[in-house]
């Protein structure tokens, strides 16, 4: 994978330039100070070290600045004769040799590894996005698979328990999918035999069994309808009411989520 952006690793800002300058003075000070130890030896090291640990920090730009300002200094004032540079003998030619060409490999092969390491850290920002993508993926259709599954057991359920339907009700859409998405339902639904009125829209679809529930009973359990075992009053063929158990089933489905409430018997 080609990456463009493996160039621009290094930071932006005037906080690089303050480090290379400050990187360069302590290069200076140090040389400086070593000065009546080393004499004319190695006049470059200590800015050759500067400039490629600012390569490393800040960059090409600011450790090429400091490559090119370490040679004067170093030849200027670490070159004999020391402080003039109307002379220029074998000691300069040397210096003006040797130092910009170790200084330009180094700090290039520290260019290239820093954009390879750059790129490999941009590769695998890539490759953790796409994992979790890939996971999210995955989850979705686990999930909508189970929802399927879900639906699927519903309609078996409703087919089979046909005749012994109260009603069913679609949960608030705060905490589900809208009355609205019941409508995916409501043709099975109706196609099974399930009564149709008003309500349906409203989130709830009555069946065959409600009218024979007591009116006071039915609002009840539409409006508080948890799953679980309710006991409803039906009406009898005397015209009398009597207690039956009822049960009502949770079902999890694509559509939403949705409260069966039937006859045991």
């Amino acid at each position: 994978m080609k990456v463009r952006n493996s160039r621009r690793w290094a930071p932006r800002g005037r906080n690089r330039w303050i480090i290379a300058a400050a990187a360069l003075v302590a290069a200076a000070i140090v040389r400086t100070a070593l000065h009546p130890l080393l004499g004319p030896i190695m006049p470059g090291t200590a800015f050759l070290i500067a400039a490629v640990l600012v390569e490393y920090f800040c960059g090409l730009a600011p450790a090429f600045c400091v490559m090119v300002v370490g040679l004067c200094l170093a030849d200027y004032l670490f070159v004999p004769p020391y402080g003039r540079i109307e002379v220029i003998d074998q000691s300069d030619i040397r210096l003006l040799v040797s130092y910009p060409l170790i200084t330009i490999v180094v700090i290039t092969l520290v260019e290239r590894l820093r954009r390879a390491q750059y790129r490999a850290q941009l590769l695998s920002a890539v490759s953790q996005s796409r994992y979790e993508m890939l996971l999210r993926h995955d989850n979705e259709r686990l999930l909508a698979g189970r929802a399927t599954d879900e639906m699927h057991r519903m309609l078996h359920h409703i087919a089979q328990y046909n005749r012994s339907l109260i009603l069913i009700k679609a949960l608030d859409p705060a905490n589900s999918a809208p009355p609205g998405s019941f409508a995916a339902t409501a043709a099975t639904a109706t196609y099974s035999g399930i009564i149709e009125d008003e309500s349906f829209r409203a989130g709830l679809a009555y069946g065959a069994k409600h009218s024979q529930v007591h009116r006071d009973d039915l609002v009840r359990v539409s409006e508080r309808l948890v799953p679980g075992h309710h006991r409803l009053r039906f009406l009898s063929s005397g015209q009398d009411w009597h207690p039956v158990e009822c049960v009502c089933e949770r079902f999890t489905t694509s559509s939403g989520e949705f409260l069966v409430l039937r006859t045991e018997d």
